[in-house]
């Protein structure tokens, strides 16, 4: 989005200087990208012509700038002559959207260029330089410099694309005041035309018949300030459409009402149905593009671009202004299919203000009919121009709850009327209704959002010296689960939030949870976990020769397309080998007792058993467990399935680990810090036998819950039996609390046989 700082000053009474403007708009959300002051063309006249020596049609020119040395320029235009005032770019002036240098023209200097009126936008003739005044001032400018400001606009702010729109955001930051335009309101004048909608997709339409024009150039300021934002200026006209959408951020069409036959018809198009438009390009058009019709056929394409037959041109004598709020989804998909970008279809895309089109139907008639004359002659609405129903229940309080900052509700009230907020108050509940070219705004947070980027975010350190409500900087909970995997050598990974339907099929058997209108048709659902994104950077990973990796990420995914339907889950993948290659020794590939070290120090000294069954899709079935308190399962673990790496194309021996709500994860990384005690700890041996299916994890696990001053079990020898049935042997290591007798020592060890033997199906080896 590119304007003028004089066009600002339009709707924004305010002494801030263009930099200072260009600080505040970034500040509140506005990136402002580029900020430019160009030189300026200045008054030049012709001292001295020469025909130049190595062409039949150039001229040598030295000519008086102001200065006190003559500036030698090489010029082409026929009416060049001594004693002509003209305007000259110096180098470093921005002519038709390049910068003018010095140099070389068929082997003579030129230290600058002559224009003509459409070089300098003020006009369509290029048949030679323009000829200014005789009594025009040497080395003054020809038209006015303009500072000009250069913007990239986020999808979530189309109000944005319009100064108007600008100006009240930079009024509700306090650098200025907004000035509201008076503008005409759409009048119905009777008239022969009129306008039949057969489609649901467009919400509103207007036309303006004007007769009896004459096609004259736009006044300067229109011509100058399009120019100036890289809009070659053509005729009043069409200047008129360009200017508004620019102004006001609805975009307009201009048809030769000559050449219309018949009444307006919005519908969609007949499949196979051909259109070419104004630039000649011919497109076959599906029943989902909406067109512009007569009864001849196609005039033009919905918010996206006008047709050929139908344009204006030098001879238009009667025109028809269009004047429509088309829906954003249609133009879109129209625009995307065909290839198509323009002005229009940026603006529609993005949702532009339903309420306005039949003020800037009458805006547009009223900037032509002041160049080009002509009278109104007929006007027509169809549809509707009524304002979105959107309410939104708020409560000050609330975004102290959001942003842990206490700002007095006055003013939250303050700054919620300068952006053109209604408000309506019981008490602490309030109902705002936003402005109608703030589409994106229906929800509370999208309000918290807009008072708090007016407040300033550089406040938000020195707000308050505490953190307050619900809110807080970053979520420790996740910080310090972040800082214990960084700890072990992972890398954060940060992938998109939405899945693969295809993919997560093999992956899980969770909802998935499509998505309507998918920005890339890979990417077609909202993730349910994180394994897919996580396997995806090791697949790409591995084809460019980095096969030995340690990710994690931990972020947020979708158990269902409705609000709330969403909790924070974490993946850990590892991949290759454990170390590089090194002549101290050889190096191991990752194994599934890797990510289960990995589970082990975020539970922190939690006490869990380790179930091997019901395996899920990712995961092999005989190198998998699940961490388990009871019957809850708090993390998973395992190698990746071959068939799924298969599928994925990946070679490289991959292990995994899942928890998949973290709050069952302690809260405070390091849990309670362990002390020395003044009694010596004490070890155990144990060996049972049990069934060959029991995994050594539950023999250690009914152990150390037999005695809370057992602190750990290590397996320490296991093997499999003539009979069937396998050895397990452990240590278990008991810390006192105070003097113990044999007696109470036998009491543990007594505890410890009696626990395992029961729960485990196990029996106390007694050789």
């Amino acid at each position: 989005m590119k304007w003028t700082y004089d066009w600002l000053l339009d709707y924004l009474k305010t002494d801030a200087t263009p930099d200072v403007i260009a600080d505040t708009l970034t500040r509140i959300g506005l990136e402002v990208e580029d900020l430019q002051s160009p030189l300026s063309p200045i008054v030049a006249e012709i001292v001295e012509c020469k025909p130049h020596e190595n062409s039949d049609h150039l001229h040598v020119l030295m000519v008086n700038d102001g200065s006190k040395t003559l500036r030698q320029v090489v010029c082409g235009a026929p009416n060049a002559r001594v004693g002509l005032k003209s305007a000259l770019a110096v180098p470093g002036c921005i002519i038709g959207g390049h910068e003018i240098t010095s140099g070389k023209l068929r082997g003579v200097l030129s230290d600058g260029m002559m224009c003509s009126a459409r070089e300098l936008g003020i006009g369509d003739d290029h048949s030679g330089i323009i000829e200014l005044p005789a009594d025009s001032v040497v080395g003054t400018p020809v038209i006015e410099t303009k500072t000009v400001f250069d913007a990239g606009i986020t999808p979530n702010r189309p109000d944005y694309l319009s100064v108007r729109g600008i100006a009240l955001d930079l009024s509700a930051s306090a650098i200025g005041e907004y000035i509201a335009p008076t503008d005409p309101e759409f009048k119905s004048v009777s008239g022969t035309r009129s306008v039949e909608i057969k489609t649901d997709k467009c919400r509103a339409y207007k036309l303006v018949e004007i007769h009896g024009v004459k096609i004259a150039p736009s006044n300067k300021t229109i011509a100058s300030r399009l120019a100036a934002i890289g809009i070659n200026p053509k005729n009043a006209a069409i200047d008129a459409t360009n200017y508004i959408c620019y102004d006001m951020a609805q975009p307009m069409h201009c048809f030769d009402a000559d050449e219309i036959d018949g009444n307006i018809i919005v519908r969609m198009a007949l499949p196979h149905e051909k259109f070419t438009d104004l630039f000649g390009g011919e497109h076959e058009l599906t029943e989902n593009d909406m067109v512009i019709a007569d009864n001849s056929g196609i005039l033009a394409l919905a918010g996206v671009i006008g047709g050929a037959r139908g344009s204006t041109t030098e001879n238009t004598k009667n025109i028809i202004l269009e004047s429509a709020y088309f829906d954003p989804v249609s133009v879109r998909k129209s625009a995307k299919r065909l290839g198509i970008s323009t002005d229009a279809s940026y603006r529609y895309e993005r949702g532009i203000d339903p309420t306005i089109t039949g003020t800037c139907a009458m805006r547009a008639a009223e900037i032509i009919m002041n160049e080009c004359g002509g009278k109104i002659v007929g006007t027509f609405a169809a549809g509707t121009d009524a304002a979105p129903n959107v309410q939104i229940e708020y409560t000050p309080s609330y975004f102290m709850n959001k942003t842990g900052i206490d700002m007095p509700s006055a003013t939250q009230r303050e700054i919620l009327k300068r952006l053109g907020y209604t408000i309506t108050e019981n008490g602490d509940k309030w109902t705002l209704v936003p402005r109608p070219a703030r589409v994106d705004v229906e929800i509370p947070e999208t309000v918290v959002a807009d008072l708090l980027r007016i407040y300033g975010y550089e406040k938000i350190a020195t707000a308050t010296g505490h953190t307050t409500g619900n809110a807080k900087p970053h979520d420790m909970h996740e910080m310090n689960i972040k800082n214990a995997l960084v700890a072990r050598g992972l890398n954060e990974c940060r992938s998109f939030g939405f899945g693969n339907s295809s993919v997560e099929e093999i992956l899980t058997d969770k909802p998935i949870v499509k998505i309507a209108n998918p920005i890339t048709t890979e990417l077609d659902t909202l993730r349910n976990g994180l394994l897919y994104g996580l396997l995806t950077a090791v697949s790409s990973n591995e084809k460019r020769g980095y096969p030995d990796l340690n990710l994690f990420e931990l972020g947020v995914v979708f158990d269902g397309d409705e609000p709330n339907m969403e909790h924070t889950s974490l993946c850990i993948v590892r991949t290759g080998a454990t170390s590089p290659k090194h002549w101290t020794g050889r190096n191991r590939d990752v194994d599934v007792y890797d990510v289960k070290a990995d589970l082990i120090s975020l539970f922190n000294g939690q006490r869990f058993t380790v179930d091997t069954t019901n395996a899920p899709k990712w995961a092999h079935p005989f190198r998998y467990g699940a961490i388990v308190q009871g019957k809850r399962v708090l993390a998973q673990f395992g190698e990746l399935h071959p068939s799924v790496a298969k599928k994925l194309r990946i070679k490289t021996n991959t292990v995994i680990a899942i928890v998949e709500d973290i709050t069952v994860l302690p809260t405070r990384r390091g849990g309670k810090q362990p002390t020395l005690s003044e009694f010596q700890p004490i070890t155990r041996d144990f060996a049972f036998i049990v069934d060959a299916d029991t995994p050594a994890e539950k023999l250690t696990g009914v152990a150390r819950s037999a005695d809370s001053r057992i602190t750990n079990v290590v397996v320490f020898d296991a093997f499999d039996l003539a009979d069937g049935n396998k050895s397990i042997a452990f240590t278990i290591t008991i810390q006192p609390t105070d003097n113990m007798s044999d007696t109470d020592l036998q009491k543990i060890q007594t505890s410890v046989i009696e626990s395992v033997e029961k729960k485990c199906n196990a029996k106390i080896r007694d050789k």
